[in-house]
């Protein structure tokens, strides 16, 4: 974990996130303001969650990309300026993604991060993966939890979206409304029993959470009796995300539009051979899911890019109770759902 210095809110931070600081307190700020947060990949979802960081004052945010700016990217990434094609993704994202907050030290990272050593991510306190293979995901995921070091991952398919979080052993605080009862001297009736909120009056309560690892979650034995029983309430998506995770680990890269029937065949093999062998009925995931599942949607990416900054921050700056561990979120149904999985 990054050693912290003393936080100090100027009066121009003062009056920059002066919503803020009302809305979660000068303290939340202040831890903020000394966090520092690696994101890797820059694609639509990247930038979503990039932007949100930045606007909410985070003290250094590195975007980490070695991969170059396709034709694909203009769909959903907008830090990316038009003529960029053949930049690298990251550095192309910089100038607009720096202008939105000068307050906050935005650095870029061509190279690889499955290059990267371990001790590479001690300089960080949160460290967020989107659209990465499952590989990728577990491996960082465990040396975050190793070091204590709060780990994110985001994914956004199509129609479909993810978000997983573990952030160890977290403690945070939550505000409570204060409730009063009616007074005796009041003339009895209904409305006089019933107890009231002073909003005036609140307290802050400590609290902790404890998350699982990734790896746990991933590796669920859905032959178990309680497993079965939990399956029923177990969103399809959860395994649509495991889907994607093998085609992308199976493709080097994500369903694409240009090779949409060879995809989609793909997609529908991988779902019978993986959910066979999870213990799972296929028919889980519906015969066309496949098809649902291509490129980046703009709305998409703001829905679960607007959940993931949001946890970030809530980790971060210790406020308010995390998303234990899943959120998925259906563009179809236009419904989201947040579900804890792997927790012992």
């Amino acid at each position: 974990m990054v050693e912290k210095e003393e936080a100090v809110i100027s009066e121009e931070e003062a009056a920059q996130y002066d919503r803020q600081i009302r809305l979660w307190g000068l303290e939340a700020q202040r831890r903020l303001r000394t966090s520092r947060v690696l994101l890797v990949g820059l694609r639509g979802l990247g930038a979503e969650v990039a932007k949100n960081l930045i606007l909410a004052g985070v003290k250094g945010l590195t975007l980490l990309d070695h991969r170059q700016v396709s034709e694909e990217d203009s769909r959903a990434q907008f830090l990316i300026p038009t003529g960029s094609l053949g930049r690298n993704r990251a550095e192309a994202s910089l100038e607009r993604a720096q202008n939105l907050n000068p307050m906050v030290d935005v650095k870029v990272d061509t190279e690889n991060i499955e290059e990267k050593p371990e001790d590479f991510f001690n300089q960080f306190d949160a460290v967020c993966l989107t659209c990465c293979p499952r590989d990728l995901l577990v491996k960082v995921d465990q040396i975050c939890h190793k070091h204590n070091i709060k780990f994110f991952m985001g994914d956004v398919f199509g129609y479909h979206g993810s978000m997983f979080a573990d952030l160890g052993e977290h403690e945070f605080v939550e505000e409570k409304i204060k409730v009063t009862k009616a007074s005796r001297e009041v003339e009895d009736g209904p409305e006089n029993k019933k107890s009231k909120l002073d909003s005036a009056e609140s307290t802050m309560i400590k609290k902790k959470i404890e998350f699982c690892q990734l790896k746990d979650v991933l590796e669920i034995d859905w032959n178990g009796e309680k497993a079965k029983a939990a399956l029923k309430k177990t969103p399809a998506d959860f395994f649509l995300l495991q889907v994607i995770m093998k085609f992308r680990t199976d493709k080097g890269r994500d369903p694409q539009p240009n090779t949409f029937q060879e995809d989609c065949d793909l997609l529908l093999q991988i779902r019978n051979d993986l959910l066979d062998s999870l213990g799972v009925n296929p028919d889980m995931l519906a015969e066309d899911f496949a098809s649902y599942c291509f490129s980046e949607m703009a709305p998409v990416c703001a829905v679960v890019g607007g959940v993931l900054g949001q946890e970030i921050v809530k980790a971060l700056s210790q406020r308010d109770t995390p998303h234990n561990n899943f959120f998925f979120f259906d563009g179809i149904k236009s419904s989201g759902i947040v579900d804890c999985l792997g927790a012992k």
